[in-house]
């Protein structure tokens, strides 16, 4: 008696374990249209947060008008990842300025594109990510000017005024921005004709743009010329000799009378 009743329970408890497993379900398959906040792995950019973030410095276009108002800030720009690891549904989370809104979206936009995410059973599934870009107003701050070439001449956010008082410039935006003599046009076909790409560069196959900042002085001299991003092999040195070399410039205009202005210059380096 005493074993069948051990026998009974024994399969009692084979029955209750059976049942448990039957209760146990597969997680349900992602859908296919669904977007998703938060995955199980994130979508990244191609190559890198820190490439990506390079991207949007790199292109990033100070809007011309939010400068002279003085505008700053962070924008937050939501976009889903698609499946194919494109940009789609980008759209401004915070305005900050209409300007300042639609260069964020450009810039966004105009990225590489993503590794999807992935979700339940590794799935791709699309994802919704939101990207802060910051818009500061610096030394180092640059809005583009027309050029004649898809190449841009870039002036700095803090014009120096070089005032009565040169021991105290003050900082105000020209009236009439620096720009070289004869044009856009003319300085960059000065620039490639008397460009001279450095011999281990080329053995390396290295090219780029250097970029250059330097002061366009009252009358038009290019001065204290540096390069604030490097890319080495003799081409940082060649484009500060086409810098110091360059004919004079147009100087700044504020009030009628010339000012010294900063400016931020790529030099580009094609073979």
């Amino acid at each position: 008696m005493k074993s069948s009743l051990l026998l009974l329970l024994s399969g009692l408890s084979l029955f209750s374990i059976s049942a448990q497993a039957q209760k146990r379900k597969m997680p349900p398959k992602p859908s296919a249209t669904q977007v998703y906040d938060s995955v199980a792995q994130p979508a990244v950019p191609l190559g890198g947060t820190e490439k990506y973030a390079r991207f949007l410095a790199d292109h990033q276009k100070y809007p011309a008008s939010a400068m002279q108002k003085g505008l700053q800030g962070t924008v937050r720009v939501s976009f889903v990842v698609e499946k194919t690891g494109t940009v789609n549904e980008v759209k401004v989370e915070t305005p900050l300025a209409p300007e300042l809104d639609a260069e964020a979206i450009r810039l966004i936009k105009s990225g590489p594109k993503w590794t999807p995410a992935k979700h339940l059973r590794s799935q791709v599934v699309r994802q919704r990510v939101v990207v802060p870009v910051s818009f500061v107003l610096s030394p180092g701050s640059t809005v583009t000017l027309p050029s004649g070439k898809a190449r841009p001449i870039t002036t700095s956010a803090a014009d120096i005024a070089a005032s009565a008082n040169p021991d105290r410039p003050a900082v105000v935006p020209p009236d009439r921005p620096t720009q070289p003599v004869g044009g856009n046009q003319v300085f960059f076909d000065w620039v490639e004709k008397n460009q001279k790409y450095p011999t281990l560069a080329r053995q390396r196959k290295i090219q780029g743009k250097v970029m250059v900042e330097f002061i366009v002085q009252t009358d038009g001299s290019l001065t204290d010329a540096r390069v604030t991003r490097k890319m080495g092999s003799g081409l940082d040195d060649e484009a500060l000799r086409l810098i110091k070399t360059a004919p004079k410039w147009e100087p700044a205009i504020y009030q009628g009378k010339p000012i010294k202005q900063k400016m931020l210059l790529p030099v580009l380096f094609q073979l």
